[in-house]
């Protein structure tokens, strides 16, 4: 699998990227074992400030938290060295972070709304990533539809969703998240979804996306992949300093 930089992003803000990022670094960390750094990016310090939130008690599973912008290359490669993956939380808008990002990640996953003006961003989303896969032809991006209305008769909506993607020629994730509002309460307790209700629905969806953007089959596969990573590398504890540590959160 190798150390991976995982981008959450796109151009469409209100699309979830925050909340997918933040349960994504806990299902990594707390049942796949990972040593996870998530860099938050946007202006908005939304997962900064869950983050923050999340520190507050003391047996949750640890999370690390930075926030960075503007040329932010060098420094992802930097934290490398050190964790098993870095999520990159970046905002809703095309940003130096964004592309920075795209340049150095093994994977993008890119959220949209089954709804026309998250659907307009595409064409823009399949220039930017053409421009940065000329760069990084390894990167692996995919979209995924967020925040599904649940009710039967609107699966056409989300089907026709995944079709306009495809029609980019852009992977879309086969599993989606829809709207539940144990993603709105966890968060604000600084919590995920799994920690929240770690049977639920929800639950089930962060697994389910992460581990198909993995190409993992189950949990316990992606445990055993990081596992190795590990004790190959050998690698010790990161240490944050400079200017970067004020807006560092380690989580006990």
């Amino acid at each position: 699998m190798g150390i991976m930089i995982l981008l959450i992003g796109g151009e469409k803000g209100g699309s979830g990227k925050s909340c997918l990022a933040q349960n994504t670094a806990v299902y990594l960390a707390k049942e796949c074992g990972a040593s996870v750094m998530l860099v938050d990016c946007d202006p908005q310090r939304t997962s900064a400030d869950w983050a923050q939130t999340r520190g507050n008690n003391s047996k949750l599973t640890k999370i690390n938290c930075v926030q960075m912008y503007g040329k932010i290359r060098n420094d992802l490669l930097s934290l490398q060295k050190a964790y098993d993956i870095i999520i990159v939380d970046c905002g809703g808008q095309d940003s130096l972070a964004l592309r920075a990002t795209l340049s150095v990640a093994n994977y993008a996953m890119l959220p949209l709304r089954p709804k026309r003006r998250d659907l307009k961003t595409v064409s823009h989303m399949d220039e930017l990533l053409a421009t940065c896969q000329m760069i990084n032809p390894d990167l692996k991006a995919h979209f995924v539809i967020t925040q599904c209305p649940s009710l039967p008769n609107q699966a056409k909506r989300i089907w026709e969703a995944k079709e306009v993607c495809k029609t980019w020629g852009i992977p879309v994730l086969e599993g989606v998240t829809y709207h539940r509002n144990v993603y709105d309460d966890s968060e604000e307790s600084g919590l995920s979804v799994i920690e929240q209700d770690s049977e639920g629905k929800a639950s089930d969806e962060i697994r389910s996306l992460v581990n198909e953007l993995m190409e993992v089959s189950n949990t316990e596969e992606l445990a055993t992949r990081f596992r190795e990573q590990r004790e190959q590398l050998g690698r010790g504890t990161y240490a944050i300093s400079g200017s970067k540590e004020k807006a560092a959160y380690a989580i006990a």
